[in-house]
């Protein structure tokens, strides 16, 4: 499992000549990371007195970003384990015109469900990103750079999976799958990109910095 090694260990297997893990468990690294940042900006604001008003609901935004945070973590895994059955698909039997036709159905059908999983990578990061809004606007303003970065990585890990939801829905024979599945990875891109915008003025116009 990817998440159990060191970050060392992670590295240096992503730097193999290996194709997996890739970008795709990159980006949920990156989303899970993302994740993190929320929670640990929501606990430096939670027990503050200058943040009492808002106590309430920065225990709930760190509720959610923890649940969203340990769904992010599990795509790590998911990704590598999603892309290694398209390869033994690819290594199936193709000596005879039967082989051919199942080790095509079997491509195909493990490119969709390999598919599936950056899309389901980038609504997590839809809703990590709305959670690391609020925790920008009215959470710990010591710490508006780590909720600036959170939306950062955020924003990062949804477009790394829209790569790979891409690259996947070409190779696809489905066109109704793929048109399907391409409508709805843009409208999420452009949701998440206007949400990661609208944080980064947050942070530019608190730390005075030019856009």
């Amino acid at each position: 499992m990817l998440t159990s090694k060191s970050v060392q260990e992670f590295l240096d297997e992503t730097a193999s000549s290996s194709p997996a893990p890739g970008g795709g468990s990159v980006s949920a690294l990156a989303a899970a990371l993302g994740a993190s940042l929320t929670s640990m900006v929501c606990r430096l604001t939670i027990g503050k007195k200058k943040y009492a008003d808002v106590q309430s609901e920065m225990e709930e935004v760190l509720q959610k970003s923890e649940d969203l945070r340990k769904r992010c973590t599990d795509l790590i895994d998911e990704d590598t384990l999603a892309f290694n059955k398209v390869m033994s698909a690819f290594a199936l039997p193709k000596d005879t015109e039967q082989h051919k036709m199942k080790r095509d159905d079997e491509i195909q059908e493990a490119t969709k469900k390999a598919t599936l999983v950056p899309l389901r990578l980038m609504h997590l990061c839809e809703e990590a990103l709305g959670l690391a809004a609020r925790v920008a606007e009215k959470g710990n303003v010591n710490s508006i750079s780590d909720a600036g970065v959170a939306a950062l990585m955020l924003d990062a890990a949804c477009k790394g999976a829209a790569f790979n939801v891409f690259i996947n829905l070409s190779s696809l024979h489905d066109d109704n799958f793929a048109r399907v599945n391409s409508e709805a990875a843009r409208k999420i891109q452009s949701i998440v990109e206007k949400q990661y915008h609208d944080v980064r003025h947050r942070v530019h116009s608190a730390l005075n910095l030019i856009p």
